[in-house]
């Protein structure tokens, strides 16, 4: 059962081979067309020397039956008979004789034609089997002729003295007896020398045909090995530095074109190496600056901070335009300390030393208690943040510092962007995984603009302002949160639809091995259909008692991997 199931995959192995393959490909090839072209050379052959011996023979046959008519005819014609039966008789036995002396065939016969005759000689045959291979279109031929110089033959199976039959031609012509009338007149010749030469011939064909294929295949496997296993090694080696092994080169042998080739690769290898060490080493240095400007800065940024704080406390002191400029210089160094602290934690991500502190979180309380912290920001900009959580309540091992990072610089997003109109958070989950969704219904962004959205310091409408303070940095620093997570972040967005980000996080380490609970395109306007389905309500509506009811409904639905 087991070889027959490796037959069966046969196919597919040489299929594959055949796509990966060039060797395989030119040898299959290469083997194929000398094959056809070498059976077609030996058919031809082979018919042409079968033709040629056949005709060969019976040229032969037919001037040794000739001859040996000939011959007889001369002695019939020289005899004087005068109607006597017997000297009739004795004259066809002479013929007999003379046939036998005169012709090669063994086996020969003569036949009366037209009415009896008192006088006419017995007919005759040198075999008693003659009569049996003579064919009565053969018979009925020579028989409607007239003259002793045409002849017909046909070919025939010979009897063999084993009982077997062997390959031969009977020849037919007119024999003319004085004062009885014409005669059938056979001989039969043995082929057998012919078919047996035809034989060798074809065989020698054959055997030759069959190793010039193989010699032909063999010279081709060898000069194409020559030349691919070079391409081959150039392949791999490539392969490799594409995988980041730069120090990977090939070995060059010779002066010909894949020395040429060998060379040009280590040379572009060399500047590509050197290229990526300089970006490498650039990267670090400016990591470094990053990293150093930052730190530097937090020193005398603190001082400056404490004086705008004591500035801002006395602002009631002074006159309204000073007031006013203490107010924009507290709120601008408070930015400035965000996006200091968001370049420190930018920069520990390029230099990958960023480490995640894992505790067990419940997703849908994590969202709870964001959602409860942004109430009084989503209020001033005069939207409704509702939470749907029919999963999610138990909980994942996370870094809840970053996870909630992530939900509150979304949620931030979708209340600056989203035109005061409900914001619905989502969060679900699955026996591999727990995602949120954060939806709103503002103007929504390009398809251009979706692909850039996590870019560094990039907006989509660089002429709209900031209303929270953001810098820039923190989509960059939420994709890679989720992503250090071994996590993604994903967004939708559609102009007039508004815009869904999902954040999907595996349960078990090695990332994840299925679709997010939360689709990334939420389909048709939802917002009615959850209202009516009772799916949606406001945040402050939810208690601990609603949210265990919700933990315990999870569990049984979801057999307690929610």
């Amino acid at each position: 059962m087991a070889a027959w199931r490796d037959w069966r995959a046969w196919p597919d192995s040489l299929s594959s081979l055949w796509r990966r393959s060039l060797r395989f490909r030119t040898i299959v090839v290469t083997f194929g067309l000398t094959a056809l072209a070498v059976t077609v050379a030996c058919v031809w052959m082979a018919l042409l020397i079968r033709n040629d011996l056949f005709d060969s023979r019976l040229v032969q046959a037919q001037a040794d039956a000739q001859r040996a008519t000939v011959a007889a005819q001369e002695t019939l014609d020289s005899a004087a008979v005068q109607g006597d039966a017997v000297q009739l008789q004795n004259l066809m036995t002479s013929v007999q004789g003379a046939l036998s002396r005169q012709s090669a065939s063994d086996m020969f016969a003569a036949f009366r034609i037209g009415p009896p005759s008192a006088i006419a000689p017995l007919n005759f045959t040198s075999d008693p089997r003659a009569e049996e291979i003579i064919s009565e279109a053969l018979r009925d031929r020579v028989r409607l002729e007239e003259g002793t110089d045409l002849q017909w033959w046909q070919s025939v199976g010979l009897p063999a003295d084993d009982g077997s039959e062997i390959p031969g031609i009977v020849i037919g012509q007119q024999l003319q007896v004085p004062e009885v009338g014409p005669y059938e007149l056979y001989f039969a010749y043995d082929m057998q020398d012919a078919s047996q030469t035809l034989g060798f011939v074809q065989g020698t064909l054959w055997f030759a045909g069959i190793g010039l294929v193989l010699l032909i295949s063999a010279i081709a496997w060898f000069v194409l090995r020559s030349v691919t296993a070079p391409i081959a090694e150039a392949a791999e080696t490539s392969a490799k530095l594409a995988a980041g092994e730069l120090r990977v080169r090939l070995p060059v042998r010779g002066e010909d074109e894949l020395a040429t080739l060998g060379r040009s690769f280590n040379a572009m290898a060399d500047s590509i190496e050197s290229q990526i060490k300089e970006l490498a080493d650039l990267s670090l240095v400016q990591q470094r600056f990053v990293s150093d400007v930052s730190h530097e800065l937090r020193t005398p940024l603190t001082t400056i901070r404490l004086a705008a704080d004591m500035i801002n406390d006395q602002r009631d002191e002074f006159d309204p335009a000073t007031a006013r400029a203490a107010e924009l210089l507290n709120a601008q160094v408070q930015r400035f300390e965000t996006l200091l602290t968001d370049l420190l934690e930018i920069s520990r991500y390029d230099a990958g030393s960023v480490q995640l502190e894992l505790e067990p979180t419940s997703l849908a309380h994590l969202a709870e208690d964001v959602i409860a912290s942004m109430q009084q920001l989503s209020e001033q900009h005069g939207t409704d943040v509702r939470l749907v959580a029919p999963g999610g309540y138990s909980p994942v091992d996370m870094d809840p510092r970053r996870v909630r990072r992530i939900v509150r610089n979304l949620l931030g997003n979708a209340i600056e962007h989203g035109e005061g109109r409900p914001i619905v958070v989502s969060v679900d989950s699955y026996r591999e995984s727990v995602a949120l969704g954060v939806r709103d219904y503002g103007l929504g962004m390009k398809p251009e603009d979706v692909d850039r959205v996590f870019d560094r310091f990039w907006r989509a409408d660089p002429s709209r302002t900031r209303t929270i303070g953001g810098t820039g940095l923190g989509l960059s620093i939420a994709i890679g949160d989720a992503r250090l997570h071994g996590g993604e972040l994903a967004v939708w967005s559609e102009l007039g639809r508004g815009t869904n980000f999902v954040l999907t996080v595996p349960r078990q380490p090695g990332g994840l091995t299925g679709p997010s609970p939360i689709p990334v395109d939420p389909g048709d306007d939802a917002v009615a259909a959850l209202d009516d389905l009772g799916l949606t309500q406001p945040i402050d509506v939810l208690d601990m008692d609603e949210l265990r009811a919700l933990d315990g409904r999870d569990a049984t639905r979801r057999g307690g991997a929610s």
